[in-house]
């Protein structure tokens, strides 16, 4: 679509950017969970950023290798804001959605074919981060005091249950909310669609297998009937 130089880099880039998604998830959750000081406070920084300056790089090669710039920049703004706001201190939690992105680009495509698989990882996914992120913006500013409140909260807000025992306070943990609300409203949307046609899908080819079934049967009964025949005329 954006021609073969962009296309070769995706897909070359594709299981590296997977794992750096994965060691930045690691890193974060690192730092959000245990609030850690010394050396590993400096590690997880520096991995954070160092897996950043890989997206970075990413972003700006795909950018140059694609035949459609104007294109490729107006559909992938996204992109974009992941790679340039977490440059801010005050929007680093814009970073989960590189997890997302990223996670999603490479495991993916593996997964797409499974539906209970992808869907199943995706929630998991999608809880996880969400969790993460309202614990960095709410710690100390709510009730969402630790790891556990958080996980309890993302699951019942994705769920759209929302027991109201543990909600956000601050701005910038209602958009995390509303984001995860948009996430289980589109999630519980996807698998319907895709459940919908999976029936679909197996109700064709039974149907198909039956009328296969039905023809092979009427063309064994005309040959029956046309060796009768010549057995008469012989």
């Amino acid at each position: 679509m954006y021609g073969a130089k962009h296309d070769r880099w995706v897909k070359f880039t594709e299981w590296p950017l997977t794992l750096a998604a994965i060691a930045f998830l690691v890193a974060y959750a690192v730092q959000i969970i245990s609030r850690p000081s010394g050396p590993l406070a400096m590690i997880a920084e520096s991995v954070i950023w160092i897996t950043w300056a890989g997206f970075l790089v990413d972003y700006v090669v795909r950018l140059v290798v694609t035949e459609r710039r104007g294109r490729w920049f107006v559909r992938h703004l996204l992109d974009l804001a992941i790679v340039v706001l977490p440059m801010l201190r005050p929007l680093r939690l814009m970073r989960f959605f590189t997890v997302i992105a990223l996670i999603q680009r490479g495991a993916g495509n593996i997964l797409r074919g499974r539906v209970v698989t992808y869907t199943v990882a995706t929630a998991a996914l999608v809880i996880f981060i969400s969790a993460l992120a309202v614990l960095d913006v709410e710690q100390g500013a709510g009730n969402i005091k630790n790891f556990g409140d958080a996980m309890w909260w993302a699951f019942v807000t994705m769920t759209t249950v929302g027991y109201g025992d543990f909600h956000p306070v601050t701005g910038a943990g209602r958009l995390v909310a509303a984001g995860l609300m948009v996430a289980g409203i589109t999630l519980i949307g996807v698998v319907t669609g895709t459940l919908a046609s999976w029936i679909v899908e197996r109700v064709s080819a039974e149907t198909h297998r039956a009328a296969s079934a039905d023809q092979v049967e009427d063309l064994r009964a005309e040959i029956a009937e046309l060796k009768t025949l010549l057995r008469e005329r012989d």
